[in-house]
């Protein structure tokens, strides 16, 4: 039997219905125009943004008994060479952890570090990330006058003892370094399925490929079928995947529309296998006028032991003036009694804060 997650300790409790008063008068002052964009409740919440500059693409991770969120610095790409981290023991109150890799660890780094992906394995832990923005010939914004085939990009790894880092290039070069299938190497998602086997899925320019990790993460192994790579496009599928389980269906997410405007949002699809075929079920994150524009890019929160499921996402707070000018938020994602994905909406007081046991 699932069990309500105590959230705070009593006093905490006391002051918050303090702040939960205070807010609420100074909401009714903001409706007539005299103070405050917060929404009632806000103090007691994590608010979003969850911290502040400009980040996109979050990836969230549980370890050491903390919440980490691994995002993308959100900046042109010339200026996208490192990553910075964020820690939680309660979802609210963050640790930026500066620079746990840049440019001086990954020596064919050139521009576009994007999207890290952190795992935990033996004591180690293990950073994907996207780096050079390759390009090839089948893609609309290849040109033969600053691109060749012989550039260098794609899918690389490092590795550190603590997740903060710092971390070191694994390979020196890209593990995934060439377009297959039309998937540019891009937005790398790990996943450890029931079967024990660890799995790569990936791709940009609306293309999605799966794949087989080694045990020691450093090769791609063949499937059964003796293709290195699958194909798991979804209709609709831009970029951005996402893989969980929950109570034996696989829900696989992905990011819709154009990263760059409002068109952005969150979609998903479900199956009783990793591998398919999955089953496109709808849209259920998307921009908000009222709120913010450009939500997408998301990954996937489960309180261990319960069925408490947040998203962690990026979005552009309004009004914005940047296509860079991008900012980590959290919602709650629940699921109907068919264990369909409810639609998420976009808030500005986030989730209520909340500790792990």
């Amino acid at each position: 039997m699932m069990t309500s997650p105590s959230f705070l300790v009593p006093a905490t409790l006391k002051n918050c219905v303090l702040l939960n008063l205070l807010t609420s008068v100074l909401f009714l002052a903001s409706a007539i125009g005299l103070s405050s964009k917060e929404e009632p409740g806000m103090k007691c919440h994590t608010g979003n943004p969850l911290f502040e500059g400009w980040y996109a693409d979050p990836e969230v991770a549980i370890f050491e008994n903390e919440f980490w969120i691994f995002p993308t610095y959100s900046d042109d790409f010339d200026k996208q060479l490192h990553f910075d981290a964020f820690s939680s023991t309660n979802l609210k109150d963050w640790k930026k952890h500066e620079r746990i890799i840049d440019e001086s660890k990954i020596s064919w780094l050139k521009q576009a570090l994007w999207a890290p992906c952190v795992v935990e394995k033996k004591g180690l832990y293990y950073l994907f990330f996207g780096a050079n923005d390759l390009q090839s010939p089948e893609s609309k914004w290849w040109n033969p006058n600053i691109h060749s085939l012989d550039d260098i990009g794609g899918i690389g790894i490092a590795v550190a003892n603590s997740p903060e880092g710092p971390y070191e290039d694994l390979l020196g070069k890209p593990l995934i370094g060439t377009v297959i299938n039309g998937a540019q190497p891009i937005d790398q998602f790990v996943f450890s399925d029931t079967d024990g086997e660890t799995y790569l899925i990936y791709g940009g320019w609306g293309h999605c490929n799966i794949a087989r990790l080694s045990e020691d993460f450093t090769q791609i192994v063949p499937f059964e079928s003796g293709e290195t790579m699958i194909e798991m496009t979804p209709d609709g599928y831009v970029e951005g995947p996402v893989m969980f389980i929950r109570n034996g269906t696989s829900y696989f997410m992905w990011s819709e529309g154009d990263w760059g405007d409002d068109s952005y949002k969150v979609a998903y699809a479900t199956a009783s296998s990793v591998m398919g075929p999955f089953e496109k079920k709808g849209v259920v994150m998307r921009s908000d006028p009222a709120t913010a524009t450009g939500a997408g890019h998301h990954s996937v929160l489960r309180i261990p032991n319960t069925d408490d499921w947040y998203v962690i996402y990026h979005r552009r707070p309004i009004p914005n003036l940047d296509r860079d000018h991008r900012v980590v938020c959290i919602e709650r994602m629940n699921f109907n009694p068919r264990g369909e994905i409810e639609e998420i909406k976009l808030t500005r007081s986030g989730v209520p804060s909340r500790e792990l046991k």
